[in-house]
């Protein structure tokens, strides 16, 4: 039977918990059966998810020795994380829109979103919510301002509200930006069907203030990145505006 470090197949929290009972000592761990796909693939998930974050990081600039300490993983592990053949085309980030396309372009759009949350887009506690679950990314591609609506400002209606001074100044500053500007990040959309009615509905998600910036330029449509949940929910948006993504189509295609 080949032993394993269980740095590198337990999450940190449990690693520690098993620690506290055990720590030094050689386990066997019985097998529960046939494990359902859900079990598999949630475990795949996590371990996807560590590995992108892992090099993500490095490519920013943290070191190995940092990285395993705070996955509580091996110097060695990091490395083979880092430098694993199945990483083939390694892309360096930048907040631009040409970026997003490279990564949409290499099946990697996804790992776009995170590093742009978790660096110009501030957004640490959405990057970690998409995480949860699979979900489809679509884009970037350009779609109708029309088509969405803001749901972050200063208005009462606004289900995220923020202070009308803070709100406007970065509008004008988003409008100067982007008359100069050309590669602004795409806007990140949601489609979901509505939990009050179940109605099909956009949720924009980030960049509101960009979103208002380009309504006020006269602008009538903008790139966008839509994530999207559900497979009818996928299935339905594909039926809806599937045009506007004639990448995705073709994927879809028998």
């Amino acid at each position: 039977m080949k032993y394993e470090n269980a740095k590198d197949l337990l999450p940190p929290q449990l690693l520690r918990q098993v620690q506290k009972y055990a720590a030094g000592k050689t386990l066997y761990i019985p097998s529960m059966g046939h494990a359902s796909w859900g079990e598999v693939t949630g475990y795949r998930r996590y371990l996807a998810h560590r590995n992108r974050d892992i090099r993500a990081a490095f490519r920013q600039g943290v070191s190995q020795d940092a990285l395993a300490e705070q996955y509580c993983l091996s110097t060695d592990s990091i490395r083979k994380i880092i430098y694993s053949k199945k990483e083939e085309t390694i892309l360096d980030y930048n907040c631009s829109l040409s970026c997003a396309r490279s990564y949409a372009k290499e099946g990697k759009l996804e790992e776009w979103v995170h590093a742009y949350l978790l660096s110009d887009g501030d957004n640490e506690p959405f990057s970690h919510g998409l995480k949860l679950y699979d979900r489809y990314f679509l884009g970037p591609a350009p779609m109708p301002l029309s088509l969405f609506h803001r749901c972050c400002g200063p208005e009462e209606n606004m289900k995220w509200r923020v202070h009308p001074v803070h709100f406007e100044n970065k509008v004008l500053q988003m409008m100067e930006t982007a008359q100069k500007d050309k590669e602004m990040p795409p806007l990140i959309i949601h489609y979901l069907f509505s939990e009050k009615d179940g109605k099909p509905e956009f949720e924009l998600n980030e960049g509101n203030d960009r979103f208002e910036a380009y309504q006020r330029l006269g602008l009538e449509e903008t790139p966008v990145i839509v994530w999207i949940t559900e497979k009818e929910e996928y299935q339905d948006f594909m039926n809806k505006y599937g045009r506007y993504f004639p990448d995705e189509q073709r994927r879809d295609a028998p």
